[in-house]
């Protein structure tokens, strides 16, 4: 068995397509570095959401809006849960997600962002990740693009404004002697089309392998894990996968203090239809999915499975 892909992304696509093609293939997942989201806008981030999080409990939970899903704004400890488990996951976040100009014929399904107003600078740093975020996808999915045969810009148009959504994550410290090893966010595989991972360097995020054995994913510092998600898998007939993953107290000191950290979901345009390339269809790969799908009811359907809708 191979490891998980570490390349560079400022490198020719052509030259690093096959080798993050098969890591997520056999994994799921893959680590790019040189993804061109600049450090100094990392740093802000970081610091912007430990200051959102720090906030009081009661000023955080003006941000949630009732009825939205958690689709943006607040959303407070212990209410989204992995598909099929039985207890709620340990983390509270905030989404920030795309912003369309009225009239625009997406806007319907995507919401106004709220912005905290005790927190300076918060708009315009989040606003300014989001688009380096959406960057960074889209260069990734031209390797996929590439490792898959197809024209390199062939998911340009089945993302572009994409109800994407990034999230600022928090696991609280948690005590005990129980603390280590515990596990804060249950097995789970992303609903969207690829996540892209900032702060996984913390121990703790475990994908599971097809031997059925946990895997550490431990990337470099600065460098964004991606993973395949379920539209994404459906699209490419189980032949990119997603993979089931956990995020576990690691040990040591660590297990007693917060974790934070960055995913951004990218995802189809919600009229995108999923309907299983024609390419990933052969003998030993029949197409078994049921009936295409827009990517919005596939969404829909999804969080309902996870309690935010």
């Amino acid at each position: 068995m191979s490891d998980i892909a570490s390349v560079s992304i400022a490198r020719p696509l052509e030259d690093v397509a096959d080798e993050l093609g098969r890591s997520f293939e056999e994994y799921g997942f893959a680590v790019i570095r040189d993804h061109g989201i600049p450090q100094d806008l990392i740093d802000r981030a970081e610091k912007l959401s430990r200051e959102f999080f720090a906030l009081p409990d009661e000023t955080k939970r003006r941000y949630k809006l009732e009825g939205g899903g958690g689709a943006r704004g607040y959303t407070p400890f212990g209410t989204e849960k992995a598909k099929d488990a039985e207890v709620h996951d340990l983390k509270e976040f905030w989404h920030v997600g795309r912003e369309l100009p009225e009239g625009h014929a997406l806007a319907e399904y995507m919401a106004p962002n709220v912005w905290p107003a005790e927190v300076d600078g918060f708009r315009a740093t989040f606003t300014e990740l989001y688009a380096a975020f959406d960057a960074a996808g889209l260069r990734v999915l031209e390797a996929i693009a590439l490792h898959l045969g197809l024209p390199r810009d062939f998911f340009a148009a089945t993302v572009e404004d994409g109800n994407s959504v990034m999230r600022l994550l928090r696991y609280p410290p948690l005590e005990g002697e129980r603390a280590e090893g515990a596990i804060r966010a249950a097995a789970h595989g992303d609903i969207n089309t690829i996540t892209l991972l900032l702060g996984a360097e913390e121990a703790g995020l475990e994908l599971l392998t097809t031997d059925g054995e946990w895997k550490p994913v431990a990337p470099p510092q600065g460098a964004l894990v991606i993973n395949i998600g379920d539209m994404l898998e459906r699209l490419t007939n189980g032949r990119l996968r997603s993979t089931k993953h956990r995020v576990v107290n690691p040990k040591g000191k660590a297990a007693y203090r917060a974790r934070y950290s960055m995913p951004f979901f990218l995802h189809f345009r919600p009229d995108y239809v999923i309907e299983t390339l024609p390419s990933c269809v052969d003998p030993a790969h029949p197409a078994d999915h049921p009936a295409p799908i827009s990517s919005h009811d596939f969404l829909m359907q999804r969080l309902r499975e996870i309690n935010l809708a």
